[in-house]
């Protein structure tokens, strides 16, 4: 019985110094909860995403939507370039009670409930908390001294609290400084390259944002391919989902 007593203390011990030397990383930590996050977020191609959450029915960036059955509840825009930013998308998942969270250059081109964000806010749509986060480019250039997303014009990235996880939608990014203030459980990154960030520099945010999944986006339709998202996941130091794509 003393045994089992000291083994149980020692066991008890060593996950108490587990947890504390992962909090004293600032690495998420991986738990069940999060498979059932992860059930519920749907990847429907490029950088939009459909998630599922306590009756709301979230997308991100809509993008070339074949035949979509699910409405939105709410929709958010990272960026004003046509490939996230698409009114005729947009239109086919949206009802009148659609609350649409826009960044500014954006919002100008969409209709309906539009509410414009900036990067660094915390808000709260549909009783989900939501913070956003700047979206830039650093060494990607349409030509000389010209990112294709110049910090300037205020694309963001957001985290959406689901369920207690953080979930961050990085947007049109390269790997910036304020990701090493970013923290998130399960990190949705482009790896394409040319626009965003490569798949190397996706396994260097990972290493700053120490998610405990990243599912890799910004692949297919003629940018970036399936071997981007197979070097990230090989090479980031967390677990790494490569979702199919949905209808």
């Amino acid at each position: 019985m003393k045994n089992t007593v000291k083994l149980q203390v020692l066991a008890a011990a060593l996950l108490l110094f587990y947890t504390s030397s992962l909090a004293a990383s600032g690495k998420a930590e991986w738990n069940p909860a999060l498979d059932a996050v992860m059930e519920d977020i749907h990847w429907l191609g490029h950088d939009t995403f459909r998630i599922e959450y306590e009756g709301k029915i979230i997308y991100t960036d809509p993008f070339q939507l074949q035949n979509p059955e699910k409405k939105a509840d709410i929709i958010f825009v990272t960026h004003e370039h046509s490939d996230h930013c698409s009114p005729a998308d947009i239109e086919k998942i949206r009802k009148e009670s659609t609350v649409i969270i826009a960044a500014r250059l954006a919002a100008e081109k969409l209709q309906g409930q539009v509410q414009i964000v900036s990067p660094r806010e915390k808000i709260e749509v549909g009783g989900i908390e939501v913070e956003t986060v700047p979206a830039y480019n650093v060494n990607k250039f349409r030509s000389p001294g010209v990112p294709f997303h110049p910090e300037e014009n205020g694309g963001v990235g957001y985290i959406l609290n689901i369920k207690g996880a953080r979930v961050y939608h990085a947007g049109d990014t390269d790997v910036i400084p304020e990701m090493k203030e970013i923290r998130a459980d399960i990190f949705l990154v482009p790896v394409s390259g040319i626009y965003v960030m490569t798949a190397a520099e996706a396994v260097e945010a990972a290493g700053l944002i120490k998610p405990a999944i990243a599912v890799p986006m910004h692949i297919g339709r003629h940018m970036g391919t399936e071997d981007d998202a197979v070097y990230l996941k090989k090479n980031a130091g967390c677990e790494v989902r490569i979702l199919p794509i949905e209808e």
